[in-house]
């Protein structure tokens, strides 16, 4: 079980204390009690719908190979949200940054909701994204200020797909390798580009067995972590096979929090792939600005 959780800003107030303790109580919730919730040619062939399969096959080989298509692409922009109801309101964090896919690892900066006045309550959190691990940097109370904090992703009850406050876009693709009753839902324009909408579920210990090797510890700790494996999603993919949008529907029970028994909570994740090929520099932490000290825990709420 990892130590590590985020804090809470004390001067924040009621919105940006909720969404911040929520994710870390989230995190605290799934250690106690876990969570409920190709070639080239062939994938360019599956995303048309084509290529002489079968045709109720052939989304789900789409959306199976996106991951692939991704680490052809070596590299892109990402934007991501993560929105959580908590109390009646649906509160998001969001984040923006790139992903080397060739390389597995990305940097994104997170910004927590803002109070009622629409003023900044926390300052934004920056994470590195590795495989195995994940760096977080201004995360919350106890750690010295640009110090960062380490947590092995392997150990994470839910292999970080959301205790970070983002899914890793490579791994957020290769859980997609999972998916069954995939439909096909025509042909739309995301952000100007031309896209094909795909819609389905994908289980999570399938797409753990599926997995590149990189990805495959996290995924295999969530496959364990989670009671429910199944994800609904949706994945809109261009004309190169890539996922240009993913939305992805995860529920926890939140046993282990003090109003929790009985109770579920849902986290929708979404990623947005933009600016294929961009450089995206990641420059890791020296070994002596890793903070190893206590990190002060919130209280469930």
């Amino acid at each position: 079980m990892t130590k590590v959780t985020a804090a809470a800003d004390p001067g924040a107030g009621p919105a940006a204390r909720a969404a911040f303790c929520a994710l870390a109580a989230l995190a605290a919730a799934t250690a106690l009690a876990g969570c409920t919730g190709a070639s080239a040619d062939s994938h360019a062939a599956a995303a048309a719908g084509a290529g002489g399969g079968d045709a109720k096959a052939a989304p789900a080989r789409a959306v199976t190979a996106a991951a692939d298509a991704l680490v052809r692409a070596r590299s892109s922009l990402v934007s991501t949200s993560m929105r959580m109801a908590s109390g009646g309101t649906w509160l998001t964090i969001t984040g923006t940054g790139g992903f080397d896919y060739a390389g597995h690892r990305g940097e994104l900066r997170l910004v927590l909701p803002k109070d009622a006045a629409g003023s900044a309550e926390h300052k934004p959190i920056t994470e590195l994204l590795t495989p195995g691990a994940l760096y977080m940097k201004d995360r919350g109370e106890g750690v010295p200020e640009g110090k960062w904090v380490r947590v092995d992703t392997t150990r994470l009850p839910d292999g970080n797909l959301v205790t970070g406050g983002a899914t890793d876009p490579l791994t957020a693709a290769e859980l997609l390798r999972g998916a069954q009753d995939v439909a096909y839902s025509g042909e739309q324009t995301v952000r100007g580009v031309r896209v094909r909408h795909y819609r389905g579920t994908t289980d999570i210990a399938r797409a753990a067995a599926e997995a590149a090797p990189d990805e495959r510890g996290p995924l295999a700790a969530a496959a364990k972590g989670f009671t429910v494996t199944g994800v609904p999603f949706d994945a809109w993919l261009d004309a190169q096979g890539r996922l240009r949008q993913l939305t992805q529907r995860f529920t926890f029970s939140a046993a282990g929090t003090r109003q929790g028994a009985g109770r579920e909570v849902t986290v929708v994740s979404t990623t947005r792939y933009d600016g294929f090929g961009a450089a995206v520099p990641v420059t890791m932490p020296r070994p002596a600005d890793i903070w190893t000290g206590k990190i002060v825990s919130p209280q469930a709420p």
